[in-house]
């Protein structure tokens, strides 16, 4: 699912007078829904059916060809129809929910409740008059405490660009937080804490869960006061490739490209704007994902219903442990911006329409695409042999490699088919004067 199908949920901004929504979306393409419908007509029985009487025994139903009489098999049909016609079918019952069943999701909120917390984004505002700065609140959002030493799992969209950030618990008590690390580009952050006895929820396996899975989301769904929210739903798929909303400026238009999120879970758990940053659990009370996204529209007018996506945790951890051992993650890097091809853009290049793959916009000077010899206006067509079936293909691949590295590409240079190989670096924290509206790798 794309960007432009998606709104964060995580963060509510609060003005001086009121409480704004901040949840970025936009108009999607149409998803169109087949509505089939089944005719219940009566259906002939087949020759060499057989037709279970209410007594139990099968009277069989003989074919045109069969040696016994037209008159015979006549009747045997009939008396086998009326037969089921006097028998008393029982309305189906569905099997009792059994007591563990029935208490299941009020023992993983009891349990686990008390270590998802509340997270004030505080951010400097300047009074219009004497230009003197202070801190409101700019946004709030969940997250859950999962080891003794306080630290904290949430998303990164919920404590960007705050000066301050406070945690509140459950039980009432209110901490100053210290932000130890973020990471854009999979949207998680990690904030710690001190205090005496904090509650911690343990950390579930995510590749242990199936579709149909009943899953918990609590979380601080809009800031409503009284503690978090409890909803209940079902994993609806599992391994899901999204990519979250750009930013976008005071008019509208769109200043930078979001990241690409993989091995993400869906869940049609509700999931409200102030979850972003929540656990998704299962039954057993262990965190399996952290609640993220939802779907905005189907189509300009209608909304979406019941599609919200949380990052696994097993993606999660390996990022959260980083940030606890160093402040930031290492990612592999290429050193180029980009534009998914389309035949638009295929035409300007001087390419078949058809073409699949990713047209280089910018090559970072001493980057190692540029040191590999890779060109503005080149086409990639595949990395490591992977043709570009999704959007997400070079993300994704570069995502499975470290920095060290090396890729090979094929690549579209005019009529020329190159294949480059190069070696992956560490990406900077900066990226010089590469342009932030197009997609970087």
């Amino acid at each position: 699912m794309k960007r432009d199908q998606l709104r964060r949920v995580g963060v509510q901004v609060i003005a001086a007078t009121s409480l704004i929504t901040l949840m970025v979306g936009c108009s999607a393409p149409t998803i169109l829904l087949s509505n089939s419908s089944v005719s219940a007509t009566e259906a002939a029985p087949l020759v060499g059916d057989t037709i279970a009487a209410s007594t139990g025994t099968a009277t069989s139903v003989t074919s045109a060809t069969s040696t016994a009489s037209p008159h015979t098999a006549v009747t045997a049909v009939t008396k086998a129809k009326s037969a089921l016609a006097a028998s008393t079918i029982p309305e189906a019952t569905p099997a009792p929910l059994t007591n563990d069943f029935t208490l299941a999701v009020r023992d993983v909120t009891q349990k686990v409740t008390p270590a998802v917390v509340q997270i004030t984004n505080e951010q400097v505002q300047y009074d219009q008059y004497n230009n003197q700065g202070y801190n409101v609140p700019a946004g709030v959002g969940s997250g859950v405490i999962y080891d003794a030493q306080g630290h904290i799992l949430t998303n990164n969209h919920v404590i960007a660009g705050a000066s301050k950030l406070l945690v509140t618990l459950p039980d009432g008590r209110a901490f100053p937080a210290k932000l130890i690390g973020a990471d854009p580009l999979t949207d998680l952050a990690v904030v710690q804490i001190t205090g005496t006895n904090l509650p911690v929820a343990q950390l579930g396996n995510s590749s242990q869960l199936q579709v149909g899975d009943w899953v918990v989301a609590i979380g601080n769904a809009l800031a409503l006061p009284g503690g978090p929210t409890v909803t209940a739903g079902v994993v609806s798929a599992l391994n899901r490739t999204v990519q979250e909303p750009g930013t976008t400026n005071s008019s509208g238009y769109q200043t930078s490209q979001g990241p690409f999120l993989f091995d993400v879970i869906q869940t049609d758990a509700p999931i409200n704007p102030g979850n972003s940053g929540g656990p998704l659990l299962n039954l057993a009370g262990q965190v399996v994902g952290i609640n993220t996204l939802v779907a905005g529209q189907a189509e300009p007018g209608v909304s979406a219903q019941g599609i919200g996506f949380a990052i696994s945790i097993n993606a999660a951890k390996p990022i959260a442990d980083q940030l606890v051992a160093t402040g930031h993650v290492i990612h592999p890097y290429l050193g180029i911006s980009y534009v998914n091809m389309n035949p638009a853009v295929a035409t300007q290049l001087g390419v078949n329409p058809n073409t699949t793959g990713v047209a280089v916009v910018q090559v970072v000077q001493g980057s190692p695409a540029q040191i590999a010899g890779l060109k503005r206006r080149d086409v990639i067509t595949a990395i490591d042999g992977k043709t570009f079936q999704s959007d997400s293909v070079l993300q994704q691949t570069l995502a499975s490699h470290k920095p060290g590295d090396t890729v090979t590409l094929t690549v579209l240079r005019g009529t020329q088919k190159l294949t480059i190989k190069v070696t992956l670096a560490d990406r900077p924290a900066t990226l010089g004067n590469i342009s932030s509206q197009y997609s970087v790798a």
